[in-house]
């Protein structure tokens, strides 16, 4: 289970997120930020992330499979999909063809995601070129609630998305 004993100190709404319900929906909205250099666009565009924009509907649903679940995030009609796995005692992220490997903690009432490595088709990155990754999930006022800000070396805020969910099928 994820946190192993620290999870009953989580809030409810995180819980139920992340807890082991085979199909999860949600609906909300995220503030979508990031650079807008070429690069920072390019890289977004390949890797399936999301374009800026303020108050972006979101949709966003689980599928689990054993210990293998598959994100889907709907903003404002642009999909961005990602497989979540154990991977070498992390979890792993895989978002196109980028890996992500990350620890998670617990942090008074909310889970971090510390990235810890990253690979492009499988091949591990630099650690000066896999940049920064912040990621917290609590919740707010009944509602989860998300932050992600992800700086990468020479391009800025590739991608950073703020908001709430409201679990309405489980």
């Amino acid at each position: 289970m994820l946190l192993g004993s620290e999870w009953d100190a989580l809030d409810e709404p995180v819980r139920r997120m992340h807890g082991d319900a085979p199909r999860l929906h949600a609906r909300g909205e995220a503030d979508v930020g990031g650079a807008t250099n070429i690069a920072a666009r390019l890289l977004r565009r390949i890797v399936g992330l999301p374009s800026p924009g303020m108050r972006c509907p979101l949709e966003f649903s689980i599928e689990r499979e054993g210990n293998r679940e598959i994100w889907k995030r709907n903003f404002s009609g642009s999909t961005m999909r990602s497989m979540l796995d154990p991977g070498r005692g992390r979890r792993r992220e895989r978002l196109g063809p980028m890996a992500f490997l990350f620890d998670r903690h617990r942090d008074g009432d909310t889970i971090d995601w510390k990235l810890r490595g990253t690979r492009l088709l499988g091949i591990p990155l630099p650690r000066w070129m896999s940049g920064e990754v912040l990621s917290r999930s609590g919740s707010r006022h009944g509602r989860y609630a998300f932050e992600v800000d992800v700086q990468m070396a020479l391009i800025g805020t590739l991608v950073s998305y703020r908001g709430c969910l409201e679990i309405i099928d489980v």
